[in-house]
């Protein structure tokens, strides 16, 4: 495990979401590919097995506040392992509400995650960027948003931005976007990236070969 985690770890290293998209369209047809996503952590790459929380609207009485809270559910999903994982955010249907900040996102630091991908906002940007994750959501907010969802269920399947995420596969993510990989393929799709990233490395050096610049000429 340690091994193909090492090889994964060095694929990714070598391409861009896209490339992982194009790897995964050749093998699947299904919707893998969430754009318009906004980072408080720039330059940071997200790769790692979903882990899962879904919200739903808040109601104090079918969903008691002292049962539903971010704290006891992260517990929860993280039960069976959390070093390395990403915890995936669904807001089912709240894109505009937050669903965590630099309190919450501390929680998922000290545990190791590799970072978070949220289907809606976040605050404390500057907060989260002093955390050692890799953070990516559909923007920042300043108002809390615990009066409008709360967190419901953990690791079941999710759909984030039109994409369904199972707890275990893996999420990549950088500043071209994310991508959602089955984990039983991960390994497979990620060899296919990087044969396209080459591929495509290799044609661009030939046009600049075939296509010198003439710094003589006077434009």
């Amino acid at each position: 495990m340690a091994e193909m985690d090492d090889r994964l770890k060095e694929l990714a290293s070598r391409v861009r979401t896209p490339d992982v998209v194009d790897a995964m369209g050749r093998m699947h047809r299904h919707r893998c590919h969430i754009d318009d996503l906004v980072t408080p952590t720039p330059g940071r790459v997200l790769l790692g097995p979903a882990l899962t929380i879904s919200y739903l609207p808040s109601c104090a009485e079918s969903l008691p506040p002292e049962r539903f809270s971010f704290t006891r559910l992260f517990h929860d999903a993280v039960e069976d392992g959390a070093r390395g994982r990403v915890l995936v955010l669904a807001g089912n249907g709240h894109p505009h509400v937050s669903l965590g900040g630099g309190t919450k996102l501390s929680l998922v630091a000290a545990q190791g995650l590799a970072g978070v991908l949220a289907d809606g906002r976040l605050r404390d940007f500057v907060e989260i960027a002093t955390h050692e994750l890799a953070v990516y959501c559909l923007g920042q907010t300043s108002k809390w948003g615990g009066d409008v969802v709360t967190p419901f269920e953990v690791n079941r399947p999710v759909v984030v931005s039109g994409v369904t995420v199972r707890p275990g596969d893996h999420v990549f993510a950088d500043v071209s976007g994310a991508v959602v990989v089955p984990a039983a393929q991960v390994l497979a799709v990620f060899e296919e990236a990087d044969r396209i990233a080459q591929t495509e490395e290799a044609f661009a050096e030939r046009v600049r070969d075939d296509n010198p610049t003439d710094s003589g000429s006077g434009g």
